[in-house]
């Protein structure tokens, strides 16, 4: 039964005691919505139900990390949903949970996502500024990627100056200066970037960029990468020239209110 199956490992590892080894696994079946078919075969249940015992049992001697293979491959949505809560449930206990798998609605539901691409890693900085790039893009800018970090207060790329590079921020936060020696105009922060306007079009910087309170840590592209990325994906480029287009506008504005005064 499915019961037995949960109470399985305990029996294996020789842990709990004998005679709450049944109590622990109605437990769990109950926590993955199974306790009214605790005494069914698996083969009298749905597949999506084997599926949720299968995770009740590898919860059953309360390992500290738990590998899920594709754990809602079989599941309806329903089921998939309590399968991820139970998930979180055991992450705020301090449990750690590493999932695979290629469905996107389920890693946009996770503390923190992996992307790997011909057995290699992608660099998250890639991944989290660049999400329109397809894997094997994603994988050739972690290869060109430059770390580079600033301490606070220190100025990355100064107002009238040229650029060369495009910078996507990792963590800590950027501050954009324009003028005012105190006044950020704007701040930014991970999977954000800075230095497309200039490699667009503005020969320049428009303003001057500094580390904020704490370090920042940003990965750079050359001006030659940043433009045969552009050229690989129309989806990143649309996406870049709209944001350029826009940071240009609230630059010409500010201008002119600067002018008027």
């Amino acid at each position: 039964s499915l019961l037995e199956n949960t109470i399985l490992p305990m029996d294996y590892c020789n842990v709990y005691s004998y005679a709450d080894r049944p109590a622990r696994a109605m437990a769990l079946l109950k926590m993955v919505g199974l306790e009214e078919h605790a005494y069914d075969l698996p083969a009298n249940v749905s597949n999506g139900q084997q599926q949720a015992a299968a995770i009740a049992r590898s919860l059953a001697t309360d390992p500290p990390i738990i590998v899920a293979d594709e754990p809602t491959g079989n599941l309806d949505s329903r089921s998939a949903d309590v399968v991820i809560r139970v998930f979180r449930e055991l992450a705020a206990q301090g449990k750690t949970i590493l999932i695979v798998t290629h469905d996107p609605s389920l890693t946009s539901r996770t503390d923190r996502t992996v992307i790997i691409a011909d057995g290699e890693i992608i660099d998250p900085i890639v991944a989290g500024t660049l999400p329109s790039l397809d894997h094997a893009q994603m994988l050739h800018a972690t290869h060109q990627i430059k770390r580079q970090r600033y301490s606070p207060g220190e100025a990355i790329i100064r107002r009238g100056e040229p650029v060369n590079h495009f910078f996507m921020i990792g963590s800590g936060q950027a501050e954009v200066m324009d003028g005012h020696p105190t006044q950020p105009i704007a701040r930014l922060s991970g999977n954000q970037f800075f230095g497309e306007v200039e490699l667009l079009g503005a020969s320049t910087a428009m303003a001057t960029v500094r580390a904020g309170q704490t370090p920042v840590e940003l990965g750079l592209l050359s001006r030659e990468e940043f433009h045969a990325l552009m050229q690989d994906s129309p989806a990143t480029a649309a996406l870049l020239r709209d944001v350029a287009a826009a940071r240009m506008q609230e630059n010409l504005a500010r201008d002119h209110v600067e002018a008027v005064r």
